[in-house]
């Protein structure tokens, strides 16, 4: 499946008093990357949701390895897992870039719903949003 990498850096304000990033920081640069393999494909939320398609968190997780620190610079590995007509599901590695290092993996799983936060079956309710999700993610051999 299709992948993405987004670079970002460690704000002073993601940070404790140790200067080493809050945990909870990694699901918000999870987000991150999950925006920009949309805008890979040439998509948005924004297009989604004018789709009237949502994408509710339903699942996450994340293994702590090593932390990240004050004005580190991180590459987010985006990669889709799973499509589904019901849900689709993310793997993340967030890994430093100066020392080429893998700091956290995480993982979330979204449905599809509409604007009322009822479940919908991607492949009727946006055929064509469907079918270009489903081309644009599998990688070419």
């Amino acid at each position: 499946m299709k992948h993405n990498e987004t670079i970002i850096r460690v704000r002073y304000k993601d940070t404790d008093q140790m200067g080493v990033a809050y945990y909870a920081n990694y699901f918000i640069w999870f987000e991150v990357g999950r925006c920009e393999f949309f805008r890979g494909l040439g998509m948005s939320y924004k297009n989604l949701e004018q789709n009237e398609i949502f994408l509710p968190v339903i699942e996450a997780y994340c293994k702590y390895k090593y932390p990240a620190r004050y004005d580190d610079e991180l590459k987010i590995n985006t990669r889709l897992n799973v499509l589904q007509e019901v849900k689709l599901a993310f793997q993340y590695e967030i890994l430093s870039v100066e020392k080429n290092k893998l700091l956290v993996v995480g993982e979330t799983t979204h449905a599809f719903v509409n604007k009322r936060g009822k479940p919908v079956v991607l492949r009727k309710h946006n055929p064509f949003l469907w079918k270009s999700l489903q081309e644009k993610t599998i990688e070419k051999e």
